[in-house]
């Protein structure tokens, strides 16, 4: 009886990360966790979100009705009809993209294993805190700042 062959290990260079880390890294360089998140950092996280939800398309564990609020998210960042053109305003008009992925991943997230969504996930950091770090500033930043507009706007 031989011996298992050993084990092999692979050692990524750190200087060859993907396209993707290395252009965020200029772009927006790592923050210290407890600083709070701005809409800079999220939106970099836009590709990374758009890729778990189509891999997630793609597992048979992902129950069909997820699967399509999954495809409707995604037809909505691929679309060039936006509520917010990136055309006219830039970075900011990817905020609908990503707060329209990040709703789509949280009902997936809600419905599967923790696991399955970690196992498709790309990006740096935990999948589900990616995810609840937008919907979070969604909730904080914009509904809030809408809810205080509406607010400042009424009649008294």
């Amino acid at each position: 009886m031989s011996a298992p062959p050993p084990a092999i290990t692979i050692d990524l260079n750190p200087r060859t990360g993907r396209l993707w880390d290395r252009i965020r890294g200029r772009v927006a360089p790592p923050r210290a966790p407890a600083e709070a998140s701005r809409a800079a950092d999220l939106l970099l996280l836009l590709p990374d979100l758009t890729v778990l939800a189509a891999r997630l398309l793609q597992d048979s564990r992902v129950p069909l009705a997820r699967k399509a609020v999954a495809v409707a998210g995604l037809a909505y960042v691929l679309s060039p009809i936006d509520l917010l053109p990136a055309l006219f305003f830039g970075p900011v008009g990817l905020l609908d993209d990503l707060v329209i992925v990040a709703a789509c991943l949280s009902g997936i997230v809600n419905r599967v294993h923790p696991d399955v969504v970690r196992s498709h996930w790309s990006g740096q950091g935990d999948a589900l805190e990616a995810i609840e770090g937008v919907t979070a500033w969604v909730e904080g930043r914009v509904l809030g700042g809408i809810q205080a507009l509406w607010t400042g706007l009424r009649p008294r």
